[in-house]
């Protein structure tokens, strides 16, 4: 049997983080589940496992990116600008074990059922995947011809999005509309014990974040309800942000950004998170995500397209290190936003941390914070910065 296949792993002398910091101690895996985490664990000659000796490295949860366009996104330009499905390595070389997969602007040629297939073969390929459903725009286009539905019924659905707003490119929603599809979402969402969240796209309109601030003060639907993403966009949009989240609201940013010059303005995540720590936000009300394998649009002063890039998952983990490393940001703290915060927000009870009972799915960082070694649900994915488990169609 193969190293990564073994059902028994046992990672020894590594300074655990759950996120909160334990000290050196030793992991055992067993199948997929974390089964002991103890100052030393000794294993009998006669059974057969796997021993990774993790001295000098830090071993932390696998890390959430909970919005990626696993079917590949785009099409702004044309069809030639769609881009292409997410391959498995894309995601595990960046140590994330869990994602969320949604739609963005096209849900003409792309469908619920496009996503739900991939994320399908994602968890038979080794990670665990599961998807938002709907697109931009409104009404809102579903499986089962009802959002609370296909929250209730499909297990791989655990709330709706991306919903945009503030953006040229969105259904120009209406307070209205917001409201009931965060009611059906919640609703949904307390019948099948998911989160039932309503993942917001915020663009670069003048609206920002009212919208989802006029329905929290004028309904009884919480403002927890929604995760509005991109907020780093621009300076106003992240002002807009720091009051929001002041409030009580969740915020995410979006860890993939265009490197044109119009773009100039996004606020790097890494300085983001800074800020927002300074400002007395509790981090635990803030998550970033990668965008992963959705285009990166530009648009020129009439709107018009004039170009895209695409977003890495990779991006995800590189904007805690450098909160880590240049903001100087503890550990404990930074990786809150990949780890605990997304699991807590996404109610996704067996990720997220490092505890007897959960998921086994780690990250070893090395000693200069690189990914060394990603194992998810109890197998190897990457070992020793090399990828030990493909996707069916990768080479």
């Amino acid at each position: 049997m193969s190293d990564e296949m073994r059902m028994i792993k046992l990672i020894k002398n590594a300074n655990v983080f759950t996120p909160e910091p334990l000290g050196k101690k030793d992991v055992l895996i067993t199948a997929e589940k974390i089964g002991y985490i103890q100052d030393r664990i000794d294993p009998g000659k006669e059974i057969d496992i796997e021993v990774i000796d993790a001295k000098g490295m830090l071993l932390v949860p696998g890390f959430i990116d909970s919005h990626v366009h696993i079917c590949g996104g785009g099409g702004e330009g044309g069809f030639k600008t769609r881009t292409p499905e997410i391959m498995l390595s894309d995601i595990t070389k960046g140590g994330v074990t869990t994602v969320v997969g949604c739609l963005g602007t096209d849900e003409s040629t792309r469908t619920i059922r496009n996503l739900i297939a991939k994320a399908k073969s994602l968890k038979e390929e080794g990670i665990t995947c599961y998807i938002y459903t709907g697109s931009y725009h409104i009404p809102v286009r579903t499986l089962t011809d009802s959002i609370q539905d296909d929250i209730v019924l499909i297990d791989e659905i655990i709330g709706v999005g991306e919903i945009a707003v503030s953006d040229h490119r969105s259904s120009q929603p209406t307070l209205e509309d917001i409201g009931k599809i965060a009611a059906a979402a919640r609703v949904g969402g307390m019948l099948s014990g998911k989160a039932g969240i309503v993942n917001i796209h915020i663009g670069d309109g003048k609206d920002k974040l009212s919208f989802l601030e006029h329905v929290a003060n004028s309904t009884e639907i919480p403002i927890t309800q929604f995760i509005p993403t991109h907020l780093g966009r621009n300076p106003g949009l992240f002002e807009a942000a720091i009051q929001y989240a002041k409030k009580g609201g969740l915020i995410d940013f979006t860890t993939s950004s265009p490197e044109w010059p119009p773009i100039k303005a996004n606020i790097k995540c890494s300085k983001a998170l800074k800020e927002v720590l300074d400002q007395g936000i509790p981090v635990e009300r803030v998550s970033f995500t990668s965008d992963g394998q959705g285009s990166l649009p530009r648009f020129d002063e009439k709107g018009e397209f004039s170009g895209l890039e695409v977003g890495m998952v990779t991006s995800l983990f590189k904007e805690v290190r450098d909160a880590i490393i240049d903001e100087k940001i503890p550990v404990e703290i930074a990786i809150t936003v990949i780890t605990s915060n997304p699991a807590r927000n996404l109610k996704l009870l067996n990720k997220g941390r490092v505890h007897v009972g959960k998921d086994a799915d780690l990250v070893l960082l090395n000693e200069n914070l690189d990914i060394d070694t990603v194992i998810a649900r109890g197998r190897i994915m990457i070992r020793n910065k090399e990828i030990m488990v493909k996707g069916v169609f990768e080479k």
